[in-house]
């Protein structure tokens, strides 16, 4: 069957569906929503069987869904209205909340209902919700929708709100006065919701130091106290802010447009550094529990002969100076009194790379970039030579780029069933460092490792096993799949026969680096990546700057769009940035 997505952005549930929907032997082609009549080119173009909206913020004109069937995914309810469906859901403290599946129609969000699928609230931001239990819930939809259409024989409901299924409302879009937050008089559980419901788009507005900037990534805060609204300390690019009976991290800031000037999101410290210059820097111990309420990137957990070391870095970007401290975490955990380490990253990413935003920032971006991408090299060096520990990545969220060769330097690789993998380095017009050259190959061939770099797309887990770039997909769930890996690890760091695989790794790296030394790898990807940085006319700086000031493509991808390859080049991908 032809399927045509429509979307305002090529997200990570929009690739996750992608995938999925393709996997079942259906073709996909997909159109940016960036104009009516390109949203009329594309249909009549690739003449579609169903038309499926994942991720879409506008309406789909009437002359298209009134002569196709259109399927909107709608991040709420049955009965749920509005563009602020998430937002709501957590300001109100929803217990549970869901997906559905509706008909396009004049009226948004008021279409028959063709699928619907609920799941638990979890006290988390928006974003985090949305790459977990929303994307989960709305490939469920999809697919139920998709087999539904088929069967030639179903009949959507209706919306009804007498029907006691249905327990949405119509919710207005939610502004910035609904968001404000009172430091002096509200709660840390009040300042914590608002500021996760705002959580990647829009964050909450507010005043620090007499100038407005909008707040995003909160977390709780167990002893700091301070007077409320105060910045009372700073970690690692966060700061903490007082409230009434407690305190607030927040991780980022972006401040607010003025006249022609754009701003964009950054680690809220470096954004207010001029006013922090006498604030005191808390560091953390490695071995920080993860029950702790704190902010936290880094921490380590030790049991039963294996070491889990947990890094979260918010959207994955991992700057210079995040580069170096997980370096540094890793050689302190290679110390120790272990048989095995776990790289267990974040719980929404594994990691996407170097960090653009702190790149674009910087006093001079090539130089930052040269800087970021010789402190992942770095990293990823500290792993590959690892020789006192068999090394598991264990990728509970999605990767791309530099972050899915950061994994591939583990010994063994698992990954999250349905999480998505972006291998590549094009969309932001650069050639990739990390060491892929020598890592990619050696567990896919070369063939297949420049085809995997050159054509742009997302793997799912099942194709990433097939072709050997990952060892096994393990549970759909976090909880399963974290239980998984503990048996694993534990049973190799306790197998007779693990100083033969061991010995047997030791072995391999001293062959390898016999036949070529990682440091021809890293010498020639540098080249590459050199020119990249410094040579003018370079297209990762115009997708640099696009991605981090969330400039929208001027049109699909040709790559995405199958409906427009006939006689084009399918090289535009090189400028699709990642989300």
């Amino acid at each position: 069957m032809k399927i045509l997505f429509l979307v305002t952005a090529y997200n990570s549930l929009t690739q996750r569906a992608h995938i999925e929907v393709t996997n079942r032997g259906h073709e996909v082609s997909i159109e940016l929503a960036v104009s009516d009549k390109v949203m009329a080119e594309a249909v009549e173009l690739y003449k579609p069987d169903l038309i499926i909206a994942p991720m879409l913020k506008t309406a789909i004109p009437e002359n298209i869904w009134q002569h196709h069937l259109c399927i909107i995914i709608h991040p709420g309810i049955m009965g749920d209205r509005g563009p602020s469906s998430l937002d709501w859901a957590i300001m109100i403290n929803a217990d549970n909340w869901g997906v559905t599946a509706l008909q396009a129609r004049a009226e948004m969000d008021t279409g028959d209902i063709w699928s619907s699928q609920t799941f638990k609230m979890r006290q988390c931001s928006k974003s985090c919700l949305y790459r977990a239990e929303v994307t989960e819930a709305a490939i469920k939809v999809i697919l139920e929708t998709i087999e539904r259409f088929q069967s030639r024989n179903f009949v959507p409901q209706p919306l009804d709100y007498g029907q006691e299924d249905v327990k949405g409302c119509l919710r207005p879009y939610m502004r910035q006065n609904v968001r404000a937050i009172d430091w002096a008089s509200e709660s840390v559980s009040d300042i914590i919701r608002k500021i996760r419901a705002a959580d990647s788009q829009p964050g909450v507005l507010d005043t620090i130091y007499g100038e407005e900037y909008y707040l995003y990534g909160a977390h709780e805060e167990d002893t700091l106290k301070g007077f409320p609204g105060e910045i009372i300390a700073q970690r690692y690019g966060a700061i903490c802010r007082a409230a009434c009976d407690g305190a607030v991290w927040i991780s980022h800031l972006k401040k607010k447009k003025k006249e022609n000037q754009l701003f964009f999101k950054l680690p809220a410290a470096l954004v207010l550094s001029e006013h922090l210059k006498n604030l005191p820097e808390l560091r953390l111990s490695l071995q920080v529990s993860s029950t702790d309420r704190t902010y936290k990137e880094i921490w380590y957990e030790e049991k039963n002969n294996v070491g889990y070391l947990h890094f979260d870095f918010s959207n994955g970007a991992m700057s210079t100076d995040q580069c170096q401290r997980l370096r540094d975490a890793f050689l302190d955990v290679c110390t120790r009194e272990t048989k095995v380490i776990v790289l267990m990253g974040g719980y929404d990413f594994w990691s996407n790379g170097i960090h653009l935003n702190v790149i674009e920032a910087a006093q001079d971006p090539r130089e930052e970039s040269w800087r970021n991408i010789n402190a992942m090299n770095d990293l990823v060096y500290a792993i590959l030579t690892t020789n006192t520990h068999l090394v598991i990545a264990a990728l509970q969220g999605n990767a791309a780029a530099g972050g899915v060769m950061l994994a591939l330097a583990a010994d063994i690789v698992y990954c999250r069933r349905g999480i998505v993998l972006n291998p590549h380095y094009k969309r932001m017009g650069l050639y990739g460092s990390e060491y892929w050259t020598y890592s990619l190959p050696k567990r896919v061939g070369m063939k297949k490792a420049i085809e995997l770099t050159d054509n742009c797309m997302p793997m799912g887990t099942e194709f990433a096993k097939k072709i050997g770039l990952i060892d096994d997909y393990l549970g759909s769930h976090h909880i399963i799949f974290q239980q998984q890996i503990e048996l694993i690890a534990e049973e190799m760091a306790t197998s007779p026969d693990y100083d033969n695989r061991l010995t047997l790794k030791i072995q391999n790296r001293l062959k390898d680096e016999q036949y070529k030394p990682l440091e021809d790898y890293r010498k020639e990807e540098l080249e590459q990546m050199k020119i990249n940085f410094y040579e003018p006319g370079q297209s990762y700086h115009t997708a640099r700057y696009n991605f981090v000031y969330k400039v929208p493509p001027l049109e699909t991808p040709l790559h995405l769009a199958k409906h427009r390859q006939v006689g084009r080049n399918l090289e535009k991908c090189a400028l699709f940035p990642f989300e």
